[in-house]
């Protein structure tokens, strides 16, 4: 439970990590937006003037009316004016030449704001458009306004004016602002789950090369203990000819011989299992027989069902997968109380199209739905003793080894639980042979 404890952290601190980083993205992009958009609305506002002063006809008369009198005074002689009265007023048509070409030029430039800008009149049509990309609409302009509000422009003199309106969008680097927050936490989330990925990869890798190493060190801790346990089974059918003495020493003998079977499955486990088309309903039939012998302690209730299809042939390691039903099946029985009435295990076999299903059926206390994701988990038990490897271990000989299945098939509380291996189904010879002796007759 440790591991997982651990491993739920790792998700909650990356989770809240993202999460900061989001709210800090998006937090300071709307601040750098906010500034962009108050500039370019200074920009569209000095662009407004300049259409309002180039649009004055007053302007235009009284630089007309300064070039007249200094065309008139320079060329009068009888005019007792000063020179340096018309060098000012020369000077003062200059300046105004100069203002017309810094607002024609300069600030009245197309190329000057990237911002889209529409100016309609006050009955609402469009007088002139900028850097649209768009079909100019009523849909459009009052995209537009809501962006912004209009800015107020008036062409003319006081006898005569026009009343226009300035609407304007955001430029292309405000959009591009908009969207790179998203673009942003999109690359930080793929980074952080390949980081997470990574870590989860590696810390299954030692996990995986710490079971194989505890496996393997119990396999040899056990072969010499039993090879010496053989040996005193011989030496004591020798010593005691008596009937009661050599049936003890079968049955130690065959007791000596399945912990020699389990010192085998320790050492099998880190390598690659040699896997064989076979009949699986011996198997079966052999785990249950011996875990058969377990039911008497539940109560005399306890029924053990069977429906074995006896034709469904599969590729299995035997030892390995004979491990992994009897880790099914003793924790099917585990969950019966002792005391309950009607109690039964059931066992089904059966071949579904390409697939085999093996149902492991149990009317014990059930799982709540929110444990059913962790009991495959390494260290999940519900006993007091136990180490909660046992369903991990299976489902990794099952998925790992076998390349199936298992899952919780059903589950509900006091109703019990169906445990389902699903592993893919091997023809049987005698009728692959049999429809070959059809298709060639």
């Amino acid at each position: 439970m440790r591991i997982q404890l651990t491993s739920n952290r790792i998700n909650i601190v990356l989770v809240g990590f993202l999460i900061l980083l989001g709210i800090g993205s998006f937090a300071y992009n709307q601040y750098l937006v906010n500034r962009i958009l108050t500039q370019e609305r200074s920009g569209i506002e000095l662009w407004a003037k300049a259409i309002e002063y180039t649009g004055n006809p007053t302007q235009e008369e009284i630089s007309q009316n300064l070039l007249a009198a200094s065309n008139y005074l320079r060329t009068n002689a009888s005019a007792a004016v000063p020179d340096s009265v018309i060098n000012m007023i020369e000077k003062a048509e200059a300046d105004r030449a100069s203002q017309t070409f810094v607002t024609q030029e300069i600030v009245l430039s197309e190329d000057r704001f990237q911002v889209p800008r529409i100016i309609v009149d006050e009955r609402g049509d469009v007088m002139f458009t900028n850097h649209v990309d768009e079909t100019v609409d009523q849909d459009l302009i009052d995209r537009f306004a809501a962006m912004h509000d209009p800015i107020e422009i008036t062409l003319g003199d006081e006898e005569y004016s026009q009343t226009q309106y300035v609407y304007y969008g955001e430029s292309p680097t405000v959009r591009y602002l908009r969207y790179f927050p998203y673009i942003q936490l999109s690359l930080l989330a793929v980074l952080l789950g390949i980081g997470y990925i990574s870590y989860r990869t590696i810390a299954k890798s030692e996990q995986s090369n710490l079971w194989v190493g505890m496996t393997k060190e119990a396999a040899h801790q056990l072969g010499t203990p039993l090879s010496s346990l053989y040996g005193w089974v011989e030496l004591l059918r020798e010593e005691k000819d008596d009937d009661f003495t050599q049936r003890i020493c079968n049955e130690l003998e065959n007791d000596i011989s399945r912990l020699r079977g389990v010192a085998e499955r320790f050492n099998k486990i880190g390598s690659k299992p040699e896997l064989n088309a076979q009949k699986l309903n011996p198997i079966l039939e052999e785990v249950m027989d011996y875990m058969e012998q377990r039911l008497p302690q539940l109560g005399n209730n306890v029924d053990v069902l069977r429906n074995i299809d006896s034709n469904v042939r599969a590729k299995v390691n035997p030892d390995l997968f004979q491990w992994a039903l009897e880790n099914l099946i003793k924790n099917a029985m585990d969950a019966i109380k002792s005391n309950t009435t009607k109690s039964y295990v059931s066992v089904k076999l059966e071949r579904v199209e390409s697939e085999v299903f093996i149902d492991i059926t149990d009317s014990g206390v059930g799982i709540e739905k929110k444990y059913q994701s962790e009991v495959f988990k390494p260290g999940y038990s519900t006993k007091k003793r136990g180490w909660g490897l046992g369903l991990s271990l299976t489902k990794r000989i099952i998925e790992e080894y076998h390349k199936g299945k298992l899952v919780i098939h059903k589950s509900e509380l006091g109703e019990g639980t169906t445990m389902r291996v699903i592993l893919k189904a091997v023809e049987n010879p005698v009728a692959v042979e049999d429809e070959s002796e059809v298709t060639r007759a």
